[in-house]
C-alpha cells in the first residue's frame, strides 16, 4: 500500500487477510446480531442528528432571521454543512466563537460582541440565539446575557433576539427544533393578542420537515381550498431560491408580523405529534381559535384525513381538484402494486416520517419489517404497533427504539429484507445486504434536488411509488438473463 506520494504506508497493526475475511463474515451472524444488541453505551451511525441543526433549521424558517450560535465555530460549521448539503443551498448563520477562555469564565462577552458585530454587519430583522454543548456544559445564562446585552447597547432594546437551550448531548433535531420553534412564537407574539380579533387564517405547524417540496405542497392545498394560511416556519423559499445571480442572506421565511398575528388565528394545525409537542402545548394554552393535531399526511387514509379536517374546520367541501388527484394517485398505485406486494421493508428516520413511511407501506401490501428509531419513546412504539396491527401486512413487522444503524445491519443480514427506507447514512448498510436504498427524509447528501420532491399529499403518494416500484423494476432489469430482458415489465 502507497500513499499519493509514492511512500510506503506500514499498517500500526499488521492483521492477516484470513482474520479479516473471518471477521467480515463474522459480522454478518445471528452471533455477532446478539452481541451487538447486548451494547448499552456505545451508538454507532445514529439515525438522528444534535438539537441545536434543529433550532438552526427553523431559525432560518422566518423572514430576516440570523441564527446565532452562541458556542464554538466548529460546532456552528457542522450544523451549516449539514444543511448546506442536504439543500445545496447556503444556511448564513454566525457564531460567538467560544474557546478555551470561554469554557473557564463563561461566554457572556463572546455573545455579546457576536451581537453587536452580527447586528451592524448583517442586518437582520431578528437573531434566534440557540447553545452547543459547551455552554450548556458550563451553564451559561442566556436570559441574563441577553438582558445585559441591551443593557449595554449591544443591541436594540426592542430587536426580537428569542432563544433556546439546545445541549447536543441529549434530545436530538427535532428536540432543538421545538424548543427554537416555541421561543421564536413566544417572542413574537407577546402583546399582540387582541380580545375579539380573528384573522380567519389557518396557522400550520408542520414540525422539523427539511423536504420544500412538502412545504409547496401544503401551499398548493390550501389555496385550492381558498384558505388564508400561515406557516409557522417556512423554509420553502430559504432553502428552494432561484439562481439570478444576486445573492440575498434572507430569501424567504414566514413574515415577522403575520407570525406575530397568528395568536390570533381561527385555527392552528399541528402536523406530526412529535417534533413539536412543547410548542404545540403552549400554543393550545395560548392561541385563540381552535387546536388541532394530526399526523403527517403520508398515504391515502391519512391524507384523506388531513383534508377532510380542513373541510370541516373551515366549512368548505373538498376542491373537486384534490378529489381528481386522489384518483389519480389510487389508480397509480393500482397499476403499479405488483411491484411492491409482499416485499419486505427496513424503515427508520424521525417518528413522524415513520409513522408516515408504514402507513404508506400498509396501503401498498408491503410488510414495514423492520422498524428502527434511534430517539425514541415507548408512547411512539405503541403508536407504530397499533398501526401494525390495523392491516395483515404488518403482522411480522418487529420495532426498535433507541437502537441505531449498526443495530439495523445486523438486521438485515440476519433475517433479510428486500429494501431499505431512510435517509443518506443507511447507504452503508445497504450495499452490505445488496439491496435498493429509497432515500426519503433527512439528511439526503449523496442525490439531487430530492428535497424538492414531495412524499406528503396525494402527490407524495405518486411521488414514492414512483420511486420505488420503477426502481424494483431495475433491478430486475439490471440481474435478470437475456432470454427475460423484456420490453414490458
Amino acid at each position: 500500500m502507497a500513499n499519493n506520494l509514492g511512500l510506503a504506508v506500514k499498517p500500526v497493526t499488521e492483521i492477516p487477510e484470513e482474520e479479516v475475511k473471518r471477521v467480515a463474515e463474522w459480522i454478518n451472524t445471528e452471533e455477532y446480531k446478539e452481541k451487538n444488541f447486548a451494547r448499552q453505551s456505545l451508538v454507532i451511525n445514529p439515525a438522528h442528528a444534535c438539537q441545536p441543526l434543529g433550532a438552526e433549521l427553523v431559525a432560518h424558517a422566518f423572514e430576516g432571521t440570523l441564527p446565532f450560535v452562541h458556542g464554538s465555530q466548529g460546532c456552528a460549521s457542522y450544523y451549516r454543512s449539514t444543511l448546506n448539503r442536504h439543500f445545496r443551498e447556503p444556511a448564513p448563520a454566525v457564531s460567538d466563537a467560544m474557546t478555551e477562555d470561554g469554557a473557564v469564565f463563561g461566554g457572556q462577552n463572546n455573545l455579546h460582541e457576536g451581537l453587536e458585530n452580527a447586528y451592524a454587519l448583517y442586518k437582520p430583522k431578528m437573531m434566534a440565539i440557540f447553545t452547543s454543548c459547551m455552554p450548556e456544559i458550563i451553564g451559561d445564562d442566556l436570559t441574563a446575557f441577553i438582558k445585559n446585552a441591551r443593557q449595554k447597547g449591544c443591541i436594540p432594546q426592542d430587536f426580537p433576539v428569542p432563544y433556546a437551550n439546545t445541549p447536543s448531548f441529549n434530545g436530538s433535531h427535532i428536540h432543538g427544533y421545538d424548543a427554537m420553534l416555541l421561543s421564536i412564537l413566544q417572542t413574537l407574539t407577546s402583546g399582540k393578542q387582541v380580545e375579539g380579533r380573528c384573522t380567519g387564517k389557518l396557522n400550520l405547524v408542520p414540525g422539523f420537515d427539511a423536504n420544500t417540496g412538502n412545504f409547496r405542497e401544503y401551499k398548493r392545498i390550501f389555496e385550492a381550498f381558498g384558505i388564508p394560511y400561515t406557516i409557522l416556519g417556512d423554509i420553502s423559499d430559504v432553502f428552494d431560491s432561484p439562481l439570478d445571480g444576486t445573492y440575498r442572506p434572507y430569501p424567504g421565511g414566514t413574515k415577522l408580523d403575520e407570525a406575530a398575528d397568528s395568536i390570533n388565528g381561527k385555527v392552528t394545525l399541528n402536523l406530526g405529534t412529535y417534533s413539536a409537542a412543547k410548542t404545540f402545548n403552549w400554543v393550545k394554552d395560548n392561541y385563540s381559535g381552535k387546536h388541532v393535531t394530526m399526523p403527517l399526511p403520508f398515504g391515502i387514509a391519512k391524507t384523506d384525513a388531513f383534508l377532510m379536517k380542513i373541510s370541516e374546520l373551515f366549512g368548505k367541501p373538498v376542491p373537486e381538484s384534490l378529489k381528481a388527484e386522489r384518483g389519480r394517485a389510487v389508480d397509480l398505485m393500482t397499476d403499479a402494486h405488483q411491484y411492491i406486494h409482499g416485499k419486505k421493508f427496513a424503515v427508520y428516520g424521525d417518528p413522524d416520517y415513520l409513522l408516515g413511511y408504514v402507513s404508506f407501506l400498509l396501503e401498498m401490501g408491503a410488510k414495514p419489517y423492520h422498524i428502527l428509531c434511534s430517539k425514541g419513546t415507548k408512547k411512539l412504539e405503541k403508536e407504530l404497533q397499533a398501526l401494525l396491527d390495523t392491516s395483515p401486512y404488518g403482522k411480522d413487522g418487529k420495532i426498535y427504539i433507541n437502537k441505531d444503524l449498526w443495530h439495523l445491519r445486523s438486521l438485515v443480514m440476519t433475517d433479510p429484507v428486500d429494501a431499505v427506507i431512510g435517509d443518506t447514512h443507511g447507504k452503508f448498510l445497504a450495499r452490505d445486504a445488496n439491496i435498493p436504498l429509497f432515500r426519503f427524509g433527512f439528511p439526503i447528501f449523496d442525490r439531487v434536488n430530492l428535497h424538492r420532491v414531495p412524499v406528503i399529499g396525494y402527490q407524495g403518494v405518486m411521488n414514492m411509488v414512483a420511486t420505488i416500484c420503477n426502481k424494483f423494476i431495475e433491478v430486475v432489469d439490471e440481474t435478470c438473463d437475456e432470454r427475460q430482458f423484456e420490453m414490458m415489465r
